[in-house]
């Protein structure tokens, strides 16, 4: 190739060369030598001036074409389960970005393979991705090689604006670790005083040496308590929003009808949930065997909304589902995996209204030992809906709480009763299990009509909760079996064994309790056990929980059965919920599909690599979820204790760092920090061991799990933190070297309490101590 190129010419070779277009590159291609050189570097200037091409490094391209490696985000999942990502950087023109197919890089993990380190990536991850094939002009998705996870979640800072009325602005962070960002005024773009921004970190350092920030995203003023959830939402990535055209779908979708169903709506089935729940999507029903052969044993249905029917496989209403993965639950609203008008209305179980479902029948020994289970296609009429609290009151023969809806007498004797006898015969099996039996007090914000926290309390954990809870189970094992039957792969819902590492973590932390459990190489559920029945009725038994709780391997979704070790069950799948979670939906269709009873031929239900692709994403939304809801309740809390700065508080201290204490206070289950620096003025060593500060002058012991009572000495409510100052003196012992060594003296603290420096922020100063506190 020779001769001097054209603009045209020069442009057609960076768009064709991708990573192939430095000056040297473009003049060997076009045979440019000696003083053209110089010819050639001022016209790729004058293109790149105009804003025709663009540098990235040594290399050009054209500006509305993407370089051969970019950051891009994990925005959806395609009907194989592959993930699509998005540039993450600008380009010309206000079109539609280019979508692609994510591949797995040179030695990715094999199918099966866990690993809580290289966790695969998920929906709203940043990732360094490499093209392989550029995307199609017609919106076909190309496809891109993984080189590295830049971070999990949305990289960007989000935060409030405040602006000084000198002029000079800086963005409070929602986030307890994050840096506070200072934002010259060009950077600020249209963002006021008070707005929830999203920001990208600048290169270099501002006044006081706090990183410099450009507003990239504005989502308005910060109103009201209800404005607490959108942080999370904003900053996990979740979708909140139906797009138009699957609110359209879901509108018109038709109810179904029986066709050729089996017709159950004689059974007398009934829900029994939460007494504000919208969407019920479990019906029970239990009764006497009548089968001489299994004298006093049980047949226990459970009904479940057959959600198959109405989204169908890579319909626009499947495809937003599986993007989400499961609904999430705040205290304040509900973000739900399907549109109401599936969700609330056609797929949920009311009382008097004829429905689909799927169903599974199972036949129980009199010690609850299951013999037989079978799965139909049904139609169902329920015949009551009732309150945990109802269900219960019925049982105990008592009324139930005020605003609660009594359960009718004849539902008592003919449906309630039948299935409190079944369970007393579960539980015999289930004792026999011995699954974890941890007791873990859940705290649920109660919320006036503003959203905002009214106070904190704990629901009592009923039997009928349990009830329900084990017929689930039971229903989830038989769900997996019925597809071993048939030889069909299986998303497994597995949980794996604690690793030896945890358990002699967790054996250390008992030591310094003066309990002392022996090491072994395997691990029971019923080893656990005996620890938490030590632990019951001491005064640190809910702080045991939660270390055991700790020291367990997480709970996740595969084709790879490996059981689960907290039910003690080998074999376990989700089937019970498939209107809040896409994981219960897929194993119904696995189902439908295994025992003829569907007439959509849906053949990613039974792929094995589509299952393992499939169980990597709805395992991330899930923990995506989770921690959107600790942070939302966190940060409610928080601005619940907003205005008792001063006030005390019992409670224990749930964590020890060489930074500080954490904190969990009694009456609300706040958590705080104490930082090492409000303990006194002595110098505090950290014996990791015992899990303890010791005053190296003096002695004075802070250990984990002792109960403290604390003063709140300041909150940020977006970062959902507390600093609380420690008022109880600790627990007396031997003076120990600024090393830890006991027994040595050291001098003390030269920093007296509570110090700080003068240019920082108490809210600053509190989450640069958290920022400390590694691994918490």
């Amino acid at each position: 190739m020779s001769g001097f190129p054209s603009d045209e010419a020069l442009i057609d070779f960076l768009t064709n060369n991708p990573g192939q277009t430095g000056k040297r590159e473009v003049a060997r291609a076009f045979g440019i030598k000696g003083s053209d050189r110089i010819t050639l570097k001022q016209r790729l200037k004058a293109l790149k001036d105009r804003g025709v091409i663009v540098k990235d490094g040594n290399s050009f391209r054209k500006a509305d074409t993407l370089p051969p490696i970019f950051p891009a985000q994990v925005v959806s999942v395609d009907d194989e389960g592959d993930l699509l990502v998005v540039p993450r950087i600008q380009l010309d023109g206000d079109g539609t970005p280019d979508r692609f197919v994510l591949t797995e890089k040179r030695g990715a993990r094999r199918r099966g393979a866990r690993s809580s380190v290289d966790q695969p990536p998920g929906v709203g991850d940043t990732l360094l991705v490499r093209v392989v094939e550029p995307a199609g002009a017609d919106g076909e998705p190309g496809s891109v090689q993984l080189i590295k996870a830049i971070g999990r979640g949305d990289v960007r800072h989000y935060g409030v604006l405040r602006v000084s009325s000198r002029g000079g602005a800086y963005i409070e962070p929602v986030e307890r670790k994050a840096d506070t960002l200072q934002v010259d005024k060009h950077d600020m773009g249209a963002a006021e005083d008070g707005d929830l921004v999203a920001a990208i970190r600048l290169p270099g350092r501002g006044r006081g040496r706090s990183p410099n920030g450009k507003v990239e995203e504005v989502f308005g003023q910060l109103g009201s308590e209800r404005a607490i959830s959108q942080i999370a939402i904003l900053r996990q990535g979740l979708p909140d929003v139906f797009p138009a055209d699957v609110l359209a779908h879901a509108e018109s979708l038709a109810p179904a009808a029986m066709g050729e169903r089996e017709d159950w709506r004689e059974l007398p089935l009934i829900t029994i949930g939460p007494a504000d729940a919208k969407d019920h999507d479990d019906a029970v029903h239990a009764t006497l065997d009548e089968d001489k052969d299994n004298e006093g044993g049980f047949v226990v249905t459970v009904a479940i909304a057959d959600v198959a029917f109405y989204v169908r496989p890579h319909t626009l209403l499947d495809r937003e589902a599986r993007s989400r993965g499961n609904s999430v639950y705040f205290p304040d609203r509900v973000i739900p995996m399907l549109p109401e008008r599936l969700s609330t209305d056609l797929c949920s179980l009311r009382a008097g209204e004829d429905r689909p479902a799927l169903a599974i029948r199972m036949v129980f020994s009199k010690d609850g030992v299951k013999k037989g289970h079978s799965l139909h296609r049904v139609w169902i009429r329920l015949h009551a809906g009732l309150a945990y609290e109802a269900a219960q009151a019925a049982i105990d023969g008592v009324e139930p709480p005020e605003g609660v809806i009594p359960c009718p007498s004849v539902v008592v004797e003919d449906v309630l009763k039948p299935l409190w006898s079944a369970y007393t015969a579960l539980l015999k099996a289930r004792s026999k299990r011995s699954p974890l039996q941890l007791d873990l007090p859940e705290r649920k914000l109660v919320l006036d009509e503003d959203g905002k926290v009214r106070g904190v309390h704990v629901p009592e954990r009923l039997d009928a909760h349990k009830l329900i809870e084990e017929f689930m189970i039971q229903a989830n094992v038989a769900a997996a079996e019925l597809l071993e039957a048939k030889k069909t792969p299986c998303l497994y819902r597995v949980h794996d064994a604690p690793g030896m590492a945890k358990f002699e973590g967790l054996r250390a932390f008992l030591k310094s309790l003066n309990i002392s459990i022996a090491s072994q190489s395997s691990l029971r559920p019923a080893d656990f056990n005996k620890i938490l029945a030590r632990a019951d009725g001491q005064p640190n038994e809910q702080l045991i929980n939660e270390m055991v709780l700790r020291s367990q391997a997480q709970a996740e979704y595969t084709p790879d059965n490996i059981g689960h070790f907290g039910l003690n069950l080998s074999r376990y799948a989700h089937f019970t919920s498939p209107i809040r979670r896409y994981a219960d939906l897929m194993v119904h269709r696995a189902l439908l599909k295994a025992y003829g009873l569907g007439d959509d031929d849906d053949a990613d239900a039974a792929d094995r690599d589509v299952l393992a692709r499939m169980g990597d994403h709805l395992s991330g939304t899930e923990r995506r979820a989770m921690l959107a809801e600790r942070e939302t309740t966190d940060r409610l809390i928080a601005a619940y204790l907003s205005d008792k700065v001063g006030a005390r508080f019992e409670g224990r201290i749930t964590g020890v760092v060489g930074a500080g204490l954490f904190v969990r206070l009694s009456e609300t289950g706040a958590d705080g920090f104490v930082p090492a620096a409000m303990l006194g003025a002595d110098y505090f060593a950290f014996d990791e061991v015992a899990q303890r500060l010791v005053g190296a002058a003096t002695g004075i012991t802070y250990q984990l799990g002792d109960a403290v009572e604390v003063r709140l000495v300041e909150v940020a409510p977006l970062a959902g933190a507390l600093r609380f100052e420690m008022l109880s003196e600790g627990k007396a012992g031997k003076p120990v070297g600024r090393g830890g060594r006991p027994g040595k003296a050291g001098a003390p603290r030269r920093a007296k309490p509570g110090t700080r420096k003068r240019s920082q922020s108490p809210a600053a100063y509190a989450r640069k101590a958290v920022r400390k506190a590694k691994g918490r």
